[in-house]
């Protein structure tokens, strides 16, 4: 059992999982007090570090891509406060910080798990039901459908058609961006056929996005988005309605045809009597190979 507890979380690893606990440090972030506690299998991470600094340092997990849905929805754009995968460890604590790297090293290496992609979730994502307001709107998700309303400082363009409830069979992706410098962040669902030959309509005027405006509860949005990525087929999946069933094509032979077992006995009876008649074989081998051969093909008649 390795352990690091810190203000900022702490972080246990029992060999097969590990258990990552938010701390109370003003410094966490909402996105990280609101997911709680997360449990994170071997087998989905791809490395550890520990980097130092002169105050504090900071341990890193790097999961496997395509194995936590919350890091697929939100393109590793969560700030360090957020990220769950990071904690703050203070310079009296280095050696901790060592220790705790070295063993889940160490277990990384003895189990064998592989740094590739993935072509499933390993984590299952945030807890439903939930609801976030932030920017121009509030989203909730109940695990089937999400529910966007919009409040006074919505445009027009969005409050006309009065709240969105998208069902998760017809969304094919969710995203969640933020804020950066005069860019307007969002959380975006996309539905087939919503905005087919024409150029997406800006965060401000799409009715399937919540515009965001890199205000406090912005990073809330990144549990929806997660939660809804759980439920969406694997991008790493090959789509069903992709999939093509043919029966496999035997590969062309690019020499003589193959003989039968028939006509491979009759070659094998003249090459033989060759033998034979050239002295190779005596008159007693001659006999005896020739019962063999005989034999093979009364059996393949019967």
């Amino acid at each position: 059992m390795a352990e690091i507890i810190q203000k900022d979380g702490t972080w246990a690893f029992d060999g097969d999982a590990l258990r990552l606990t938010p701390g109370r440090d003003k410094g966490v972030g909402l996105l990280r007090r609101a997911l709680g506690e997360l449990t994170v299998p071997l087998g989905a991470l791809a490395g550890v570090s520990f980097e130092q600094g002169r105050k504090t340092g900071r341990l890193r997990l790097r999961l496997r891509d395509g194995a936590d849905p919350l890091l697929q929805a939100t393109g590793g754009k969560l700030g360090e406060g957020d990220d769950p995968y990071q904690l703050t460890v203070a310079a009296d604590r280095y050696g901790v910080a060592e220790y705790f790297v070295e063993a889940v090293r160490g277990a990384l290496l003895l189990d064998g798990v592989p740094t590739d992609a993935v072509d499933r979730y390993l984590l299952p994502g945030p807890a439903v039901p939930l609801s976030c307001s932030a920017g121009d709107g509030t989203a909730s998700f109940d695990g089937e459908h999400v529910r966007l309303e919009w409040n006074w400082k919505t445009e027009e363009t969005k409050t006309a058609g009065g709240p969105r409830t998208l069902a998760v069979a017809e969304i094919t992706a969710v995203e969640w961006r933020p804020s950066a410098g005069l860019e307007h962040g969002c959380l975006r669902f996309t539905v087939p056929g919503a905005d087919t030959g024409r150029e997406r309509p800006r965060p401000k005027h799409d009715p399937h996005c919540v515009e965001l405006w890199g205000f406090r509860k912005d990073p809330l949005m990144a549990l929806v988005a997660a939660a809804v990525q759980a439920r969406l087929p694997h991008p790493a999946a090959a789509p069903a309605a992709d999939a093509v069933t043919r029966r496999p094509e035997l590969p062309k032979q690019s020499g003589p045809p193959v003989e039968d077992e028939h006509d491979a006995l009759l070659r094998r009876l003249r090459e033989l009597g060759e033998l034979h008649r050239s002295r190779v074989l005596t008159d007693e081998e001659f006999a005896m190979a020739k019962r063999a051969v005989l034999k093979g093909m009364w059996e393949s008649a019967d």
